[in-house]
């Protein structure tokens, strides 16, 4: 995910958006509303993944990117922090065959140095046995933030920078793009947050110049595929300029 010119293209080959993230939010909340515990609104919000990537197939969506784990996460209680990761196991050993027999390609993206020996393996094989598939691109954004993986690709650049490998004035926008964690995904055109919170929270800040943003009140545990359609819906409803003229429908 790196140029956001992509985000114009794809557009003129589709009506509806190529590339959906999402900002999963609200199990915590979900639960309390019920006296349940967190971590049966973070079970919950499993099934709600379940769904939304059903959906997202089934309305020919080509990416779909979750924010699933943030790196500023690690603050949270350790027996929540647990109780994530094992969630995270079991989808993938669970779910990862429906996944691959269905022709989704998983990827993640984040930092994995520090995470647990099996938990690597896993997200490996994830990747590994789906990595020629190509009917849905699942993006699994674990251990991420957006100001890491940018200090990331330039902390690679720099060292280039320092071998003589490259000048310092090479270093433009698009070559930045290409040092970030999935430069040949393109860019969101639609990230949605749920649970009603309106900000990015270190989500991908650099690939989501140009996406267009949609806040809905739902916790992700009641996200289902109306929830997206409605999602779809509104940014559809949009004018997307990139800094020009809109070319009006029909004209």
């Amino acid at each position: 995910m790196s140029n956001a010119a992509h985000a114009s293209e794809d557009q003129e080959r589709s009506d509806g958006p190529l590339h959906v993230a999402i900002i999963v939010d609200g199990n915590g909340r979900w639960a309390a509303a019920r006296g349940l515990p967190r971590a049966e609104g973070h079970r919950r919000g499993v099934e709600a993944l379940r769904r939304v990537v059903r959906a997202a197939h089934e309305l020919g969506i080509l990416y779909l990117t979750i924010f699933s784990f943030s790196s500023e996460n690690w603050s949270r209680p350790a027996s929540e922090i647990g109780d994530l990761f094992g969630l995270l196991r079991r989808f993938i050993r669970n779910d990862l065959a429906t996944l691959h027999r269905d022709g989704v390609r998983v990827r993640v993206i984040g930092e994995r140095s520090g995470l647990e020996p099996d938990l690597c393996a896993l997200l490996a094989e994830a990747e590994e046995l789906t990595r020629n598939n190509t009917s849905l691109n699942l993006v699994v954004a674990f251990n991420y933030g957006s100001r890491q993986e940018i200090a990331r690709a330039a902390q690679r650049l720099a060292g280039e920078v320092a071998a003589g490998r490259r000048a310092p004035a090479s270093i433009d926008a698009d070559t930045l793009g290409r040092y970030l964690d999935a430069p040949d995904i393109p860019d969101p055109d639609l990230i949605i947050r749920t649970s009603g919170e309106q900000r990015l929270s270190n989500f991908l800040m650099w690939q989501a110049a140009y996406s267009e943003l949609v806040f809905v009140p739902i916790h992700w545990p009641d996200f289902d595929r109306a929830a997206l359609e409605s999602a779809i819906a509104e940014y559809a409803r949009r004018e997307r300029r990139f800094g020009g003229l809109v070319a009006k429908t029909g004209s």
